[in-house]
């Protein structure tokens, strides 16, 4: 079922992949300024990244379109090689005139030149989109480099500069971060350092992986009796027990996990409003919004948990799974409705948490 779910929203999503990175306004720039000459556009600053809105939005935007050429698992053909696609490469979730417009917006940005500005002013700015924007850029350019179509595995190739930055900037964070930040949003410490471990341990960054382990369990492991009805604020798109049991599920082992899942939120139940589906009141308010993000994050990280939870056959994994997936469909459902309005608001961003949450939850059957 939720296979068939991604093949209807392929064509939907990349009409808002190609929406968004021929949309340079309106923009939300983040840059410091350090004098009062210092006011360069975003293009001039981020020429690979500079449309959907804001930088890190962008960053996904191209993630989601590398995805949907076939760098995500589970494609349509089951990853077989379609006839047509580019030198012999996996297909793609798209066909046709749309995965050509694609692979030239994705490959206009995802050149060496650009991107070299793009890891210069990451370098000078070494707190700048720690951790959301990294988590987002590694997974583009493991997406990328993982892929066997020779285009994406050279969008892979251009990135590795910036894979060598953020391994660099990364490791020096977490080594000096006495605490993590445990929000819901941007800065959530466990969310970005999650996708960033999956990315380095799949780019074969082991000592940038071994850094997000030992964070990991530094600032995590300890922890117990999580609050969940009490994390929800109004503008979250993360779940923060979540997104720290998703980290910790790809630290430990299953049963380990089990263990620590059970005791970090010991009264879960169906009825856990950590568990429960949000609305939005205003779709064109961009933090109102958040929540609907917050239903895609919750639906693919209790995904992603279930599955761990699976490996281990012990009682708390099997009790605690059972209740996870009476949330699951709720939570999805609810997220999917969030781009329905069509609003820029959210599309500059939520298409690319819907294919993760797909994804997540089509890895399950």
């Amino acid at each position: 079922m939720d296979n068939d779910l991604r093949v209807q929203a392929a064509p939907d999503y990349a009409a808002v992949v190609l929406g968004n990175l021929s949309e340079p306004f309106p923009h939300s720039a983040h840059h410091t300024q350090a004098s009062a000459e210092d006011r360069p556009t975003p293009e001039q600053i981020h020429p690979a990244f500079y449309t959907s809105f804001d930088w890190h939005s962008c960053v996904h935007m191209h993630w989601l379109g590398a995805s949907l050429l076939g760098g995500t698992p589970g494609s349509p053909l089951g990853g077989a090689v379609r006839d047509g696609a580019p030198d012999g490469g996996p297909a793609a979730w798209v066909d046709g005139p749309t995965e050509a417009s694609l692979r030239e917006a994705v490959g206009a940005n995802l050149t060496p030149a650009k991107l070299a500005v793009e890891r210069d002013y990451l370098v000078a700015n070494p707190s700048w989109e720690r951790p959301y924007g990294w988590a987002w850029l590694m997974r583009l350019a493991a997406t990328c480099s993982a892929s066997s179509d020779p285009q994406l595995r050279g969008w892979g190739t251009a990135l590795e500069p910036l894979v060598d930055a953020v391994a660099d900037l990364s490791a020096a964070w977490m080594q000096k971060a006495q605490y993590p930040v445990r929000h819901g949003l941007h800065t959530n410490a466990a969310f970005g350092v999650g996708y960033m471990l999956d990315a380095f341990r799949s780019l074969g960054r082991a000592d940038a992986a071994k850094a997000c382990e030992e964070a990991a369990r530094t600032w995590f492991a300890n922890d117990r009796g999580w609050p969940g009805d009490w994390e929800l604020s109004g503008q979250d798109f993360l779940s923060a027990g979540l997104s720290e049991a998703d980290l910790m599920r790809r630290v430990l082992t299953a049963d380990e996990f089990a263990a620590w899942f059970a005791a970090f939120l010991p009264e879960l139940s169906a009825e856990s409003r950590i568990l429960q589906p949000v609305s939005v009141t205003d779709e064109t308010d961009g933090y109102l919004v958040h929540l609907h993000g917050l239903n895609l994050t919750r639906a693919g990280q209790v995904a992603r948990i279930i599955a761990t939870l699976r490996e281990s056959g012990s009682p708390e994994a099997s009790a605690a799974s059972a209740v996870l997936n009476e949330a699951l469909d709720p939570l999805l459902k609810a997220g999917l409705l969030g781009l329905e309005s069509g609003d820029f608001m959210s599309t500059h961003w939520l298409a690319s948490f819907a294919w993760d949450a797909l994804g997540s939850v089509a890895a399950l059957d």
